[in-house]
């Protein structure tokens, strides 16, 4: 099912193709911002960001990650096991997410439960089918996805605003609108990445299973058991670690600090998301077929290209954070201006990151990649806690700064000279290796 190693596209060209649909993704939502906000009132925002937090963690864990492991397995009847084993955990998540909506609603801690189980079915397929699609290589797919996905939900909320109510939606009257249209966007998203269908169709996979496909399924189960053990828990903390981090903002500084916090990092870690998800989609099935030196070799040359492009970026923001955001945003934002100069060092190593994440789950190291993320989140916030303490928003700012960038470069050190790189399977790794 892998593409051809003769019919492979270049790194570059499948970061560029992912690229280009992931800035048109990232871009529709910026214009459309400012017109969605006005056709919706802030009680109804406040209730859709509620349900879409709830969602996205409970989304994360819906497959407990397997579909994670589709670029790296060794043959077809690997991975056609895996993708049944992550639709079966992903129904089971739909069907759990019934009673567990309504339950949280009983207890306040989530609005429009009805839609929790339509969006763990809608956030849940599009993932597998993403991983599916990256094993094919199919990156021209995977860009027009990620423009129906984003910019579907930010048009179709405009539409939906317009159409029922051309302005002023309140409440959950509103909210309901907020959150469908995300869920079309991931159906429509999802419309284009059922091609290459596993051996035998997906009416086969999708059947009681036979005999010889559970058995595969408990054994790629086993294999792979460090995605839903280790990955998923991975994955839950990033979730939290913002969830805290607002909590202590709003605890020391008041909701206005966090309002200028969650603005300032929407903004700049946008060139790492738009970026790391291009970049990580073409990485990854790359390294999974690379040899151990090869493999070491490709993420050394990424880290040095993205470490230049964050010096630019802290340069920019080192100089001119402050008069951007006022030029940008207007005059009251200038102190996210201020915010982002103190996070300039941060923001730079965040960019070489992000898209490093796949490093870790081809090489086989999440556990190791967990327990750093742990240590590093666990630094954040007390890096965060103390600096609002000693020097308010901007203190807090710069201490997160002063803490994470040894950090991440202590984190770029040891992937650059790691050294148990599986290598693919059929191929020994090459003597003298280092």
């Amino acid at each position: 099912m892998k593409a051809a190693s003769g019919a492979q596209p270049s790194l570059t060209r499948a970061t560029l193709t992912l690229l280009g649909g992931g800035a048109l993704a990232q871009l529709l939502p910026l214009l459309l911002g400012p017109f969605i906000a006005r056709l919706f009132t802030p009680e109804a925002f406040g209730l859709y960001t509620q349900f879409a937090t709830v969602a996205a963690a409970l989304a994360v864990a819906a497959s407990l990650r397997y579909e994670q492991a589709l670029p790296l397995a060794r043959s077809d009847d690997e991975a056609r096991a895996l993708l049944a084993l992550a639709l079966r955990l992903l129904l089971a998540a739909v069907l759990l997410g019934v009673p567990l909506g309504w339950a949280l609603h009983a207890l306040g801690a989530l609005p429009l439960a009805v839609l929790l189980a339509p969006a763990l079915a809608t956030a849940g397929l599009l993932q597998v089918l993403m991983l599916w699609a990256n094993r094919a290589q199919r990156f021209g797919a995977l860009a027009t996805s990620r423009v129906l996905h984003y910019g579907g939900a930010a048009a179709l909320q405009l539409v939906l605003g317009w159409a029922l109510w051309r302005g002023a939606a309140s409440g959950a009257e509103g909210a309901w609108a907020l959150a469908l249209a995300p869920l079309l966007a991931q159906l429509l998203a999802c419309g284009g990445l059922w091609r290459p269908a596993p051996a035998g169709g997906w009416r086969a996979l999708l059947v009681p299973a036979s005999a010889a496909l559970r058995t595969q399924m408990r054994t790629v189960a086993r294999q792979q058991r460090d995605f839903a053990l280790i990955n998923t828990p991975h994955a839950l903390l990033g979730l939290l670690q913002d969830a805290l981090a607002v909590a202590l903002l709003v605890a020391w500084s008041g909701e206005a600090a966090a309002g200028v916090w969650g603005l300032a990092l929407r903004y700049l870690k946008a060139p790492a998301t738009l970026v790391g998800g291009a970049v990580s989609q073409a990485l990854y099935p790359r390294l999974a077929a690379a040899r151990a030196d090869d493999a070491r070799r490709l993420v050394r040359r990424l880290m040095a290209l993205l470490g230049a492009l964050a010096l630019g970026l802290m340069a920019l923001l080192l100089l001119a954070g402050p008069w951007l955001f006022e030029r940008v945003f207007g005059p009251p934002w200038r102190e996210a201006g201020e915010l982002a100069r103190a996070l300039a060092p941060y923001i730079a190593a965040h960019f070489v990151a992000a898209p490093l994440a796949v490093v870790t789950m081809a090489w086989r190291a999440q556990r190791w990649a967990f327990r750093l993320a742990l240590l590093g989140q666990l630094a954040l916030l007390a890096a965060l806690a103390l600096g609002l303490r000693q020097g308010g928003l901007l203190g807090g700012a710069w201490a997160v700064s002063a803490v994470m960038l040894p950090y991440f470069g202590w984190y770029f050190w040891r992937l650059a000279g790691w050294r148990d790189i599986p290598s693919p399977p059929g191929v020994p790794p090459r003597e003298g290796a280092p």
